[in-house]
């Protein structure tokens, strides 16, 4: 990555203050992967008893990191669990020295931080198609297993960056029989962010004692409704890792029932998901994308990442253009049914088209001062059925091709 990048005009106003989730500590490193003079590797380190759930891309061409993460889920939980993040380089592409970058580090954190091999997880995230010099990153493991401490997950948000241009982090604490359960987590993600099984690096802590079946049920049914309802830019990375650690340490069991639970991880996950779209590169836009009256919810689903995903209506947001003509060619050409006759659209809580044609209350004036807002809403209502979805994108505009174009350099 070249030139530092400006943050976003859409980032929070400062990272939040997130609880000391017991039974985790972290631990980050200026390893030199790729960046100079700033902090590259992250260690958490997992308390005996740690459960960990987990998503992944699906791309034919996923990472070693990935492939590895993927055969250890389900793993015994006694012994605790270690996750090694590196930012700058993705390990992803690079044949059989990828496999062996994996098992020499993941043999090094076992050998500094007495967790079995088996138990260690990674992910690496950065460019595609260079050896990952894993040497820098072993070199900086003694000192990682000596510093981790609690309080140390805003450093380890910042220290697994690339591209974005602010650190994202989420919390919640909710009570569950009368006790209090805590959450909490950091993610990463700026380009190449479409649905997948799951977007960017994401990784979420609690202190709540669940079972990983359970765990892993309730994670990839609320990635369905976070994760995979966000898209920047339509690309699906090779590196998508989400993991979920419940460490046990507030005694409390949380079963495949709890709502309260369900809700408050569910909030998290989604604000970390809107915080990704937020820091999209180049975005100057944050656009909710909500599609009712679909024959279907998968249609639903269809119509608004057809919206969502398409340039032309990407950089219309950009420029402030109500051009909502291409709202209705992007559902014209979607796959999913639609009719003509009895599509409505609205900006906002303008209605601007309707029964298949511009509504007689709409003005270009009204729409074009609408568009002037930094959160957008689009409603599409197709007037076939009950069928809903709702996703979250931004705009399009020259930075992003300069953030891209710049990249390697």
């Amino acid at each position: 990555m070249g030139k530092a990048l400006a943050v976003s005009p859409l980032a929070p106003a400062s990272f939040p203050t997130l609880p000391v989730i017991q039974g985790v500590s972290f631990a980050t490193a200026a390893a030199g992967v790729k960046y100079k003079d700033r902090t590259d590797v992250m260690l958490a380190l997992l308390a005996p008893g740690t459960a960990i759930a987990g998503v992944f891309t699906r791309s034919a061409t996923r990472s070693a990191p990935v492939l590895d993460c993927q055969a250890k889920l389900g793993g015994d939980a006694a012994p605790g669990a270690a996750i090694l993040v590196n930012s700058g380089n993705s390990n992803a592409f690079t044949g059989g020295r990828g496999v062996e970058s994996v098992q020499a580090i993941t043999a090094a954190v076992a050998q500094a931080t007495g967790v079995p091999q088996g138990r260690v997880f990674t992910s690496s995230t950065g460019v595609i198609g260079e050896p990952l010099p894993h040497d820098r990153i072993i070199a900086t493991l003694d000192t990682l297993a000596g510093a981790a401490q609690p309080a140390g997950l805003e450093q380890a948000a910042r220290a697994i960056m690339t591209t974005d241009t602010f650190p994202k982090g989420a919390c919640a604490t909710v009570e569950i029989g009368g006790k209090p359960v805590k959450i909490a987590g950091i993610a990463k993600g700026s380009g190449m962010i479409a649905p997948d099984m799951a977007t960017m690096l994401v990784y979420i802590f609690t202190d709540a004692q669940v079972e990983q079946p359970v765990l892993q049920t309730l994670l990839s049914t609320l990635t369905d409704r976070t994760f995979n309802c966000i898209t920047v830019d339509s690309d699906t990375s090779t590196s998508d890792t989400l993991l979920l650690a419940a460490t046990g340490a507030s005694g409390v069991q949380v079963g495949a029932d709890d709502s309260a639970f369900a809700d408050a991880l569910h909030g998290v996950m989604l604000d970390l998901a809107h915080q990704v779209v937020r820091d999209g590169e180049g975005a100057t836009k944050f656009v909710e994308i909500a599609v009712t009256g679909a024959a279907s919810n998968a249609d639903a689903r269809t119509h608004a990442m057809a919206i969502a995903n398409w340039p032309l209506i990407k950089t219309a947001i950009a420029g402030e253009d109500p051009n909502w003509g291409r709202v209705v060619m992007a559902i014209g050409k979607s796959g999913a049914a639609a009719d003509r006759d009895l599509l409505s659209i609205r900006f906002g809580t303008i209605t601007v088209a309707e029964n298949g044609w511009v509504s007689p209350t709409y003005s270009e004036a009204q729409g074009a001062a609408y568009m002037k807002g930094q959160n957008l809403q689009i409603g599409v209502d197709l007037g076939l059925g009950q069928g809903q979805a709702t996703v979250w994108t931004c705009d399009l505009t020259h930075g992003y091709i300069s953030i891209n174009a710049d990249y390697r350099s």
